[in-house]
């Protein structure tokens, strides 16, 4: 329990103070609810020895009386104190845990979401830490407060009569062994019932994101069978538990009731062997009734116990996740020339970027051509420092990525995906989600420029239109030109643009493309593209195949050339009909 205490604070940083005087008024208002023992006992010693007919005195009625409204005010002051600093600690402690977390999130390489279920991120942040913010404190409080109580008592007993003190001593260490049962039980099974609560969490997240799946394909029955299996394994997992702690804290309730009977059988022997009076015979097997009246609640917590425990370990697995600038540094450079020397990166034992070394030079364009899985997109996301390269290095202006903090690196890009994602929040909102300073005027002028004002306009709420989880209520098209407009509001002086025209309808693709002209003007550029008009105009064009850059150039110069890009020419043509009239 020491151990659990220790742990917890440690775990709780800046609310370190707070827990720790909840934990002192905890303990005082557990001394200050023992109090009407006292009185009780005050007022029974004061009866039984006027039995023959004397009178209480006074005194003793006002002693009882006085300690009586000490105990009062001061479990009602402690326990109010201690409950404000347990409510503000516990929920401070789990609030910053869950910013930490989503702060790490930021700068952890993206492998780490593919080694890693979303059910266990999401899982961490609601039921786990739930599991800390509404019980840890308070349970450990009563725990503590319970064996104070014992202990206490436990002494007062063994100072009026050793041998019954001695006995509730004894059950106090029998249930303290059997405890340590209960933990080792709680080791065992906790885990499961947390891995459970993870598999119940990513089951219930894949149904839901799925859905379009299964309902397409009319598979409703067979796609419930996953969640149904993680909410049986969550059930059957709790009932484990609970099972086995059920009957761990039959034994430990046992042991307390096997020590009261004993106590009422050995303070009538001692009566009748003339050691203890008939007052003193009657406060103990009053007292026997008192003693474990803390403690036995802790019985029915230890699972919990077990469970902030095992809520602690997982916890700790995820803060635990590496982070790529723990050695980084704020830098602003001059210029954003980029740079790759021998730059190589393998994924899943297989090798994503061979030996790639390329020079894009400040306000230039770089165009990535090449078949699907030859490994433009992860090129980006290095120069990005979504991954660490594993051989070779990347400069941004002159640095090492690996010099910059993340924050610092990526406040130089801006960056348009082919996967599109909107947050739950307002097409403006949106739009200004790089640059939150934003006014509404520089937002429609943004939106004018990706081509997105009109739809907008059109909208009942305009620009104060929810876009839905994910941005489920705009088309791929819509959602890609207000992607579009959030980077040209951002204006950072690197852009990259992963399929920026992929989703937009030949209709609005002219103007799109003046658009991206406008957003690129005198900027350095990286962009994957499949449509030839986004990348005849390239400063330099890299033909990538299986890692490698196969073919680099401009487009004429790789046109007169037989290779790997002629002939992407050509399917495209072929294709889609298209006709680019260059001279070559």
């Amino acid at each position: 329990m020491i151990h659990l205490i220790r742990r917890l604070l440690d775990f709780s940083g800046k609310e370190r103070n707070a827990l720790i005087v909840s934990f002192i008024f905890s303990l005082l208002n557990a001394i200050f609810e023992m109090l009407p023992i006292i009185a009780i006992l005050t007022v029974l010693s004061e009866m039984f020895s006027t039995v023959d007919g004397g009178l209480m005195s006074a005194s003793t009625v006002w002693k009882s009386f006085v300690i009586m409204l000490a105990s009062i005010a001061g479990r009602i002051v402690f326990s109010n104190l201690s409950c404000m600093k347990r409510t503000i600690g516990s929920f401070s402690m789990c609030a910053n845990k869950r910013l930490e977390i989503g702060e790490r999130l930021k700068r952890i390489p993206m492998g780490y979401f593919s080694d890693n279920r979303l059910g266990d991120i999401a899982a961490a942040v609601t039921t786990t830490l739930e599991d800390i913010e509404n019980n840890a404190v308070t349970v450990l409080e009563k725990v503590a407060g319970g064996f104070i109580h014992a202990i206490v008592i436990g002494i007062w007993l063994l100072s009026y009569e050793w041998h019954i003190g001695l006995l509730s001593f004894i059950g106090l260490g029998v249930s303290l062994l059997i405890y340590v049962g209960i933990q080792k039980a709680g080791k065992r099974l906790s885990p499961k019932r947390q891995e459970a609560q993870v598999n119940l969490v990513t089951g219930v997240l894949e149904y839901v994101q799925g859905m379009g799946v299964v309902k397409a394909f009319g598979l409703g029955e067979t796609s419930e069978k996953g969640m149904n299996a993680a909410i049986e394994e969550s059930a059957d997992a709790n009932i484990r538990l609970e099972r086995v702690f059920s009957s761990l804290i039959g034994i430990y309730l046992t042991v307390f009731k096997l020590v009261r009977s004993s106590i009422l059988i050995v303070a009538p022997y001692l009566l009748l062997g003339g050691e203890i009076t008939s007052v003193k015979c009657l406060l103990l097997l009053v007292s026997s009734f008192m003693i474990y009246s803390g403690v036995e609640m802790f019985g029915s917590m230890a699972s919990i116990a077990r469970v902030i425990e095992a809520s602690l370990d997982r916890l700790d697995n995820v803060l635990d996740m590496p982070v790529l600038d723990e050695q980084g540094t704020d830098i602003m450079p001059e210029h954003f020339d980029i740079e790759l020397e021998h730059v190589s990166f393998s994924y899943g034992g297989e090798n994503v970027i061979r030996d790639v070394s390329v020079k894009i030079p400040e306000g230039t364009t770089c165009a990535l051509v090449g078949p699907s899985g030859s490994g433009k997109t992860t090129l980006v996301s290095l120069v990005a420092r979504f991954w660490d390269v594993q051989e070779g290095n990347i400069r941004i202006g002159g640095y090492d990525v690996k010099e910059y903090t993340c924050d610092s690196l990526l406040r130089n890009f801006s960056i348009v995906f082919q996967n599109v994602y909107l947050f739950e929040d307002t097409i403006e909102n949106n739009i200004k989600f790089g640059a939150s300073d934003a006014t509404h005027e520089m937002v429609v002028k943004a939106a004018k420029k990706a081509c997105c004002h009109d739809f907008i306009s059109e909208l009942p709420e305009g620009y104060q239109t929810p876009v839905g989880e994910g941005g489920a209520s705009l088309s791929g098209g819509e959602r890609q030109r207000i992607s579009i407009a959030r980077a040209i509001l951002k204006d950072a002086p690197i852009v990259i643009l992963d399929e920026a025209t992929a989703s937009v309808d030949p209709e609005n693709e002219r103007e799109l493309q003046q658009a991206i002209a406008e957003l690129t003007k005198d900027k350095t550029i990286l962009m994957i593209a499949h449509r030839l008009s986004t990348i005849r105009n390239a400063d330099q064009i890299l033909v990538l195949d299986k890692g490698c850059i196969v073919q680099q150039g401009t487009h004429q110069a790789l046109m007169q050339q037989e290779g790997l890009y002629r002939r992407f020419v050509d399917i495209r043509k072929q294709a889609i009909g298209w006709q680019i009239s260059v001279e070559y």
